[in-house]
């Protein structure tokens, strides 16, 4: 599988699905999950609230409505608290979940956001570093269809963590 970074929107990637860091209600909020959901268009909504929400760290999917990914992957980040409550398992357990959905869909590609880094405050440096590592023991533990994963970064400091990061 390669893995790649770019500074893009989420939602205009052409990928079998998208990664949505979505909030336990899966109703739609801030940030990318409120991008996510008016870029997919009302029906997103409606299929999410048949879900019946969704826990930290796990992962939901529904389809991708007028987004040009034909799935969404919908997973719950923690909320940063300093680093007491189990955050970064957590952190890491989206991205596990995720693309143990990715790989039961048999998809070929999936992009990812950057899960807790914004308003649920999860230090950017350290929330790569779980991604990155999660991807990696993912593809050590499972076999899988995915061919390419993309991190894709809306703002320049994540985008240049990750560059660096991956050129590690």
């Amino acid at each position: 599988m390669k893995v790649s970074v770019i500074r893009d929107d989420i939602t205009k990637q052409k990928v079998d699905a998208i990664v949505n860091a979505a909030n336990e209600s899966l109703l739609g909020g801030g940030g990318v999950d409120g991008a996510i959901h008016r870029a997919a268009g009302p029906e997103l909504k409606e299929e999410c609230k048949t879900l019946d929400g969704c826990p930290t760290g796990q992962a939901k999917v529904t389809k991708g409505y007028k987004l040009p990914a034909d799935f969404v992957i919908h997973t719950v980040g923690p909320v940063w608290k300093g680093g007491t409550q189990n955050e970064e398992q957590l952190l890491a357990a989206c991205y596990h979940e995720s693309l143990k959905k990715a790989n039961e869909l048999r998809l070929s590609s999936v992009a990812f956001p950057n899960i807790s880094t914004g308003v649920y405050g999860f230090p950017k440096r350290k929330a790569a570093e779980i991604a990155l590592k999660a991807v990696k023991e993912y593809q050590e533990h499972h076999e899988t269809n995915l061919e390419k994963l993309f991190f894709v970064c809306f703002d320049e400091e994540n985008y240049t963590i990750y560059k660096d990061l991956l050129k590690e």
